[in-house]
C-alpha cells in the first residue's frame, strides 16, 4: 500500500504539472486569437473569458491523456535514473505488478476524460456555439469602444466615436471611412469619409437599423487625386445591416452523447467512436508509458521521451486521420477507429512483452559473471 501511494503520487503530481502547462499553452494562443477578434470589433471584450471557459472542457479532453503518457515517463524515469526502481524490483516488483499500480491512477484519469468527452465538452460546445451566434447578431456599433479607433466589416470600415451614452444609441464626435466598391465587389471606387458631430442609431416597425448622423460633411474620393467631392449635410441616414441570428448548432462537438447513440448518420457515428477512443486512449499510452519509462542511468531520463512523444503523437494522428476516413465513407464504420487502438495495443502489449526479455538476459549475464 506504500509503494502503491507513492507511486500513484508521483504519477498524479507529474500528470498535474505537466497538463498545467499544457493548457497555459494551448489556452494562451486561442486567448490572444480571441483578443485580437475583440479588438477589431469582432467580439464584446466581456465575454473572452466566458468563451475560454467554455471551451476548457475540449482542450481537457485531449491535453490529459498526453499529461499522463508524459507523467508516467518522467516519474518513473527519475525513479530508474535515482536506482529507486532497482530498489523495488529487489523487492519483488514485477513490471506486470508496476503496470498495474499505475492503471489504477490511469483509471481515475480516464474516467475523468470520459466525463469531459461525454458530457462537459459537448455542453461546453453547445454554449460556446450559442454565444458566438449572439455575438454574431451584434452589429458594428455594438462592440464600439469610445476614443479609439475601430476596424469594422474585414477591414473595410474604420470607425471612430468621442462619446458613446450608456445604452449605446446615441454618440458623439463621429468619424467613419470606408472604402467604395464597384456593384459588382471587384473594383475599388476609392473612399467615402463621413464626420459628423453626433449620430443616434434607430429602429423601425420591421426591425431596420439605421444610423442617423446630424451637422456633418461626407467626402468622396480616391487618395492622391485632387477630384474629391465634399458634401455638408443636416442628417444622413445609413442602414445597418439587419442581424441574422441562427439557433441551429452545427458543430459535431456540440451535438449531446446521447443523441449520437441513436443515430445512424456517418458523421454522427464516428463522432460516437471519437468520443469513445479518448478514454480507451488512456489506458492503451498507460500500457505504452511503462515500459518506455524504463532508462538506463548511464543514459539520462530524457534518452527515450523524444521517440516516445513521437509514437503518442502517431498514435493521435491516425486516429484523427482515420474518423475523418470513416466521416466521408472511406473506410467502413463497423472497422471505424478499433483496429488504430488494437494496432497500438499490440505495440504496447510487445513493449511490455519485450521488457523481461530484457531483465531475464541481464539476469543471466550476472550470473554468469559471478560464477566465473
Amino acid at each position: 500500500m506504500i509503494v502503491f501511494r507513492y507511486l500513484s503520487r508521483e504519477v498524479l503530481v507529474t500528470l498535474s504539472a505537466v497538463s498545467a502547462v499544457l493548457l497555459v499553452i494551448i489556452m494562451s494562443g486561442r486567448f490572444i486569437k480571441y483578443l485580437a477578434q475583440a479588438a477589431s470589433g469582432a467580439l464584446d471584450p466581456g465575454v473572452l473569458f466566458q468563451i475560454m471557459g467554455y471551451r476548457l472542457p475540449g482542450f481537457l479532453q485531449l491535453i490529459l491523456p498526453l499529461g499522463l503518457f508524459l507523467g508516467i515517463l518522467l516519474a518513473y524515469g527519475r525513479l530508474y535514473l535515482e536506482s529507486e526502481m532497482t530498489v523495488l524490483s529487489a523487492t519483488g516488483m514485477s513490471p506486470g505488478r508496476l503496470l498495474g499500480i499505475t492503471m489504477i491512477p490511469a483509471t481515475v484519469v480516464a474516467l475523468l476524460v470520459a466525463w469531459l468527452s461525454f458530457s462537459l465538452a459537448p455542453l461546453g460546445a453547445t454554449r460556446f456555439a450559442q454565444l458566438i451566434n449572439q455575438q454574431d447578431a451584434l452589429t458594428e456599433f455594438d462592440t464600439l469602444v469610445p476614443g479609439r479607433f475601430q476596424m469594422l466589416r474585414d477591414g473595410t470600415r474604420v470607425t471612430y466615436t468621442e462619446e458613446l451614452s450608456e445604452d449605446r444609441v446615441n454618440l458623439g464626435g463621429v468619424f467613419i471611412s470606408e472604402k467604395r466598391a464597384s456593384t459588382d465587389g471587384k473594383k475599388d471606387r476609392g473612399i467615402s469619409v463621413l464626420v459628423a458631430d453626433k449620430g443616434r442609431q434607430e429602429v423601425d416597425t420591421n426591425g431596420n437599423r439605421y444610423l442617423i448622423l446630424e451637422n456633418g460633411y461626407r467626402y468622396d474620393g480616391n487618395p492622391g487625386q485632387p477630384d474629391y467631392r465634399a458634401i455638408k449635410y443636416d442628417t444622413y441616414g445609413v442602414m445597418l445591416p439587419k442581424p441574422e441570428v441562427s439557433d441551429d448548432i452545427s458543430e459535431r462537438e456540440a451535438i449531446p452523447t446521447s443523441t449520437l447513440f441513436g443515430s445512424t448518420v456517418l458523421r454522427d457515428r464516428a463522432e460516437l467512436q471519437w468520443r469513445l477512443s479518448l478514454p480507451l486512449l488512456v489506458f492503451i499510452v498507460t500500457l505504452m508509458a511503462v515500459p518506455l519509462s524504463r532508462v538506463n542511468p548511464r543514459q539520462g531520463r530524457f534518452l527515450k521521451l523524444l521517440p516516445a512523444i513521437l509514437l503518442y503523437m502517431a498514435y493521435l494522428t491516425i486516429l484523427i486521420s482515420v474518423r475523418s476516413a470513416v466521416e466521408k465513407g472511406r473506410l467502413p464504420i463497423g472497422l471505424g477507429l478499433w483496429w488504430v487502438h488494437g494496432l497500438f495495443l499490440a505495440i504496447g502489449i510487445g513493449l511490455m512483452g519485450w521488457q523481461p526479455l530484457r531483465l531475464s538476459q541481464a539476469q543471466r549475464r550476472s550470473r554468469a559473471g559471478v560464477a566465473k
